[in-house]
């Protein structure tokens, strides 16, 4: 009784029409319904350059929401991840940033495997609008971008608390938010359904449940053990071997291999730290934190670190990508006219990624805080 119990909520939660009438109560419709305030319709966000897939239109009646749930499902991509992991050990707190990652990798590496195991397909359209198309050809369960708008908040909640001086309760209060938004702007976008939310928010639960009390081993590991740079990109190389051959190609395929490059490189830039004794931890007596005063110096300040840290990454990827994807395509005998369907064999697309984000993640760690120190904006 039990069982068929949870089957039947587990239908009911993932029924296209939830998403339906939620984004209908949020403002969004077919683009063939009349409208009332004169707004035209509009295409998908994110069209993805590698499959070329363009949706429906739709018309939006709420652009508040439509820009507020825009950004909670940026939040979970790309542009969101290079961003925010690198000003945060830039201008932040490295210790927590390269611990986060950690955490970070674990849950994203995890909640795409299992999305490709489990096999679910997204919400169907029609009924369901999709307001992007950009991971429409992954599958649906778990949402991994409810478990990043998971992970991430809770984990810098966890710490951070303790480390910095800060009220709990507005923590607390910032961490529902992010997740709820995030979560909630994944079933706005017709991606997901209540049920791969409510799976994907769980499992991120029960991976820092898992991890977090393993940090404090594995980042001692990744700074202090002689070898620990080979064995972390034998690793992650490793894991995306596997994830590589679980099913049919999709986009999944190349953000597994772009997150475990990122952790492979952020973890070897801060052995590097480490062993060149860059790295200097403060005294357990002078925790915590207090925030500095913001002012315009500072502001300015973290603004050029930024900027300057940002070109720099930049260049690193860009010079990565030119030189990786035609040595794949020699080494393994592809051809590489057509670029789009070289970088959609694995043996272009994994060593491609991995390398070009690994770079990156030395770098973020490593490459421009010394050359901060260098300069003086350390």
């Amino acid at each position: 009784m039990a069982g068929a119990g949870m089957r039947r909520l587990c239908l009911y939660l993932q029924d296209p029409g939830k998403v339906v009438a939620f984004q209908r109560l949020c403002g969004v419709h077919e683009a063939q319904h009349s409208l009332s305030n004169g707004a035209g319709p509009r295409k998908p966000q994110r069209r993805n350059s590698l499959t070329g897939e363009v949706g429906q239109e739709f018309v939006i009646r709420s652009p508040a929401l439509y820009y507020l749930f825009s950004l909670g499902t940026e939040l979970g991509n790309e542009l969101f991840y290079v961003s925010f992991f690198p000003f945060w050990i830039w201008n932040v707190d490295p210790w927590v940033g390269r611990r986060l990652i950690v955490l970070w990798v674990w849950v994203m590496y995890l909640g795409q495997c299992t999305k490709d195991l489990i096999r679910l397909p997204r919400p169907p359209s029609p009924p369901v609008i999709k307001l992007e198309v950009f991971y429409n050809s992954e599958y649906s369960m778990p949402s991994t971008h409810a478990m990043s708008g998971t992970a991430i908040p809770l984990s810098l909640l966890l710490l951070t608390y303790g480390r910095w001086q800060f009220p709990l309760a507005v923590g607390l209060l910032l961490a529902v938010s992010w997740c709820s938004l995030v979560c909630l702007s994944r079933i706005y976008m017709g991606m997901h359904s209540i049920l791969d939310v409510i799976a994907g928010f769980l499992y991120a639960i029960l991976i820092l449940i898992v991890f977090h009390p393993a940090l404090e081993i594995i980042d001692t590991f990744n700074l202090t053990y002689k070898y620990a740079p080979l064995i972390i990109i034998s690793l992650h190389l490793a894991m995306g071997v596997f994830s590589f051959t679980l099913d049919t190609w999709s986009t999944s395929r190349g953000d597994t291999a772009q997150i475990l490059g990122s952790g492979a490189g952020i973890a070897c830039g801060s052995h590097v730290n480490y062993m060149l004794g860059l790295m200097v931890e403060p005294p357990p007596d002078a925790l915590p934190f207090s925030p500095a005063p913001i002012t315009v110096a500072l502001l300015g300040k973290a603004a050029l670190r930024f900027l300057i840290g940002v070109i720099i990454l930049l260049l690193l990827r860009a010079a990565m990508k030119k030189i990786s994807i035609p040595l794949a395509c020699k080494v393994f005998g592809i051809p590489c006219d057509d670029v789009r369907k070289a970088r959609q064999r694995m043996e272009v697309e994994l060593p491609y990624r991995y390398m070009t984000y690994g770079m990156v993640g030395f770098g973020a760690m490593f490459i421009v805080p010394y050359l901060f120190t260098w300069i003086g904006l350390h």
